[in-house]
């Protein structure tokens, strides 16, 4: 979950305070919350939202002896301030200074021998993919952003910015330390933030040098994410019920929140549907677009990474299937090789280097949602647009009414509920 500074509400001021109320409704799972306002998230603004499953409802897997959460994230000694100063003058982010587990340089979990536990991971970083892999032990894939896959088998897992997994590790080895360790992927600077599993009864420390990373390469990480596959026979966690877009725009803030400015019909803010359907080659130019689309149309994106720098993208309110990654420029001739059966859903999906990534999405979600870069640099420098997912059918089974306590502001400000 996230706040939306654009989409539906504007920052809190100082010494204020608001009280958000929501259901969790039926998606179990790892979630991470933070603040949306410039580079706040720099500062340490987020933390873990674990949904659990009711009694009533079953897991793919047994019952873990308990669980653990893993909070991993690029840190810069550089306060949110300066670099957000760094940004606004046009440089780039500088190399990260450490990799920190729970805000820490380390952290250690303590577990008993013989035991099945529950990590849950998620890469709460600005702008640097992770891997994390725990010595001597093997890691079992059991949900993904609140979905269950195929129950897959790992050394290591990649976790790129904005996503989650959790996975199972039984502590079958001789009782002692064993490190935990989670270094950068895919950047100049090797850093790693290396934890304890503790076992209950050891008294020795962990053995040996670390467990190395795994291949440099994105290929290497491409085909461990092609092996992520959605577990058709899992009752539990799924996605929530609720073309190819080219940024020839550089988003700006407005300063009404774009729920209120389309539910007011407020001129003069929204640019409507100034998104072409494939690249156009345009120089980029700021505004405010917002896509319009259908409720419950079905639609195909395709994210092009034109650079040498992975890419993390993130849609908001919303699950999608992520069907296909690939090297070089995407063609409809991939479309053959699309996995139409159990593709993984998720709601954060990595596009490699000069590569691409498709997705499919069902829009059974009703509002106005934000599809943005994950990288935080580039969402804060304007790497985002917002889908305006609509019908004209009144029904609460659609969308409810903006609640009476909503903070009318910016132009909306004054207007009756």
């Amino acid at each position: 979950m996230a706040g939306w500074r654009a989409g539906h509400q504007l920052p809190h001021p100082p010494g204020a305070n608001y009280t958000y109320k929501f259901q969790a409704k039926d998606q179990i799972g790892t979630f991470t919350y933070f603040p949306s306002v410039a580079m706040h998230r720099a500062a340490g603004g987020f933390g873990a939202f674990n949904v659990y499953q009711r009694p009533a409802i079953p897991i793919p897997y047994p019952p873990p002896a308990g669980d653990f959460t893993l909070l991993v994230g690029d840190w810069y000694s550089a306060g949110h301030k300066q670099l957000r100063q760094t940004l606004d003058a046009g440089g780039a982010l500088p190399i990260p200074d450490a990799l920190l587990i729970n805000g820490m340089p380390s952290a250690t979990f303590v577990a008993d021998q013989g035991k099945t536990y529950l990590f849950r991971v998620s890469n709460v970083g600005l702008k640097t993919s992770i891997n994390v892999r725990i010595q001597g032990h093997l890691l079992k894939l059991v949900e993904v952003e609140g979905t269950h896959p195929v129950q897959n088998v790992y050394d290591s897992l990649d976790v790129h910015v904005g996503q989650s997994v959790a996975f199972l590790v039984t502590l079958d080895q001789p009782p002692q330390d064993y490190a935990v360790v989670a270094s950068t992927r895919f950047s100049p600077a090797a850093l790693t933030a290396t934890g304890t599993l503790h076992y209950s009864s050891a008294v020795s420390r962990a053995p040996g040098p670390l467990p190395a990373p795994p291949p440099e390469q994105a290929e290497w990480s491409m085909n461990q994410a092609r092996s992520f596959r959605w577990n058709l026979t899992a009752s539990a966690a799924r996605p929530n019920p609720q073309g190819s877009f080219h940024y020839a725009s550089s988003f700006v803030v407005p300063d009404t929140p774009l729920k209120l400015v389309d539910n007011y019909n407020i001129a003069n803010v929204i640019e409507w549907d100034n998104v072409p359907a494939r690249p156009d080659g345009a120089a980029a130019r700021s505004g405010t677009p917002v896509v319009r689309l259908d409720l419950h149309e079905f639609i195909e994106v395709v994210f092009q990474n034109t650079e040498t720098e992975l890419q993390s993208w993130h849609l908001d309110g919303y699950d999608f299937w992520v069907v296909g990654y690939g090297n070089g420029q995407w063609t409809e001739n991939e479309r053959p090789n699309y996995n139409l059966v159990d593709a993984q859903s998720r709601h954060t999906v990595q596009v490699y280097p000069n590569g691409w990534s498709a997705i499919l999405v069902s829009l059974d979600n009703q509002g106005m949602w934000n599809l943005r870069s994950a990288s935080w640099d580039r969402q804060y420098l304007g790497q985002q647009l917002y889908i305006r997912v609509w019908t004209p059918e009144q029904s609460f089974s659609n969308e409810y009414s903006i609640p009476t306590n909503a903070i009318l502001c910016g132009r909306a400000a004054g207007l009756a509920h």
